[in-house]
């Protein structure tokens, strides 16, 4: 289910923002459908959008579309949790950064940091878009990089399942009970003056 309303959203923010933050989650459960490559590349572009440390923007995305060529391949990668539900993806895509500058080619302190905030903007068109976008850590990391033929100078971060929304009844009984919007920590838990706080 993408959240579209106030009515449909339980999440409520303390201080007054944008609902396009509260409305977007991770649901699991997706309809199998294809999604387009249209659809797809409308992702990567609110992703490139994204701020990044002297606009070195380090995230690459490496996809599988439903039915290609790689998708076994990627689809083998993910642990048999995240296989049961990912299946019906219309997408897989790999989120990795540059570790060095591209410019100087010395080190980036902000390569995860910067790659973080595009991985959001990709998340939040495609809650505006009605799609699902999912992030995992649940994959086998060595792997992934031994497919892509990665060398050093590229952090593996998440593999993203973007499709269409499905009915959550397609899941497992374990998984359902996963499967809503979740909270947050308090603004107070994570914001503070002068001096951290545990």
């Amino acid at each position: 289910m993408v959240l579209t309303t106030e009515q449909d959203n339980p999440r409520k923010p303390e201080f007054p923002i944008d609902p396009i933050f509260t409305n977007r989650w991770s649901p699991r459960a997706l309809s199998g459908e294809e999604i387009t490559k249209d659809e797809l590349m409308s992702l990567f572009e609110a992703a490139r959008w994204a701020p990044s440390s002297y606009n070195n923007q380090p995230w690459k995305f490496v996809y599988s579309m439903k039915g290609d060529s790689y998708w076994d391949e990627f689809f083998d990668l993910m642990v048999d949790a995240n296989k049961s539900w990912a299946k019906n993806a219309g997408a897989l895509v790999l989120v990795i950064s540059r570790k060095n500058f591209h410019h100087n080619d010395k080190p980036s302190k902000t390569h995860t940091f910067d790659t973080g905030a595009s991985w959001q903007n990709l998340a939040l068109q495609a809650s505006i878009s009605g799609l699902v976008s999912h992030g995992m850590e649940g994959f086998d990391y060595d792997k992934a990089r031994e497919i892509l033929e990665l060398s050093d100078q590229y952090e593996i971060h998440a593999m993203i399942a973007i499709g269409k929304p499905g009915d959550k009844e397609s899941l497992s009984e374990e998984t359902r009970k996963m499967e809503s919007p979740n909270g947050r920590k308090s603004v107070s838990e994570i914001s503070f003056n002068g001096r951290l706080k545990e």
